[in-house]
């Protein structure tokens, strides 16, 4: 029997911030908008969500949503997350104001959010 190998890589591996204010693609290679934050659950040592901000102009009235992790897949040649799902379920997804964030902690929240992309909760 041929012992186990290590792994020698991590595989992706990027930084929040070369992601962090980039623009966001769907698989069609739409244009969606671009992130503003990407949220961490620090007690599970996972990220949790990407926010998105989208549907404004020059910055104003942009509606902000946020988006389960497990939504995106990651183009690492152009460092940018590709949304895995239709532009449409975008448009309808539950969003907030930048002035007025839902708590993300929120286990509730993040089950419909989860759940709106068609995913599980990793927690769950």
């Amino acid at each position: 029997m041929t012992p186990v190998q290590p792994e020698k890589t991590l595989g992706i591996v990027l930084s929040g911030s070369s992601l962090k204010g980039g623009k966001m693609v769907n698989y069609k290679g739409e244009d969606l908008g671009k992130i503003e934050e990407i949220l961490i659950d620090l007690d599970r040592g996972r990220v949790a969500y990407a926010v998105l901000s989208f549907g404004g102009f020059l910055g104003m009235d942009d509606k902000l949503s946020t988006i389960a992790w497990q939504a995106f897949s990651v183009d690492t040649t152009k460092k940018q997350l590709v949304l895995n799902a239709a532009k449409e379920l975008l448009e309808k997804a539950p969003g907030f104001d930048k002035n007025d964030w839902p708590d993300m902690a929120d286990l509730s929240l993040g089950s419909t959010l989860y759940g709106y992309y068609g995913y599980k909760p990793y927690w769950a």
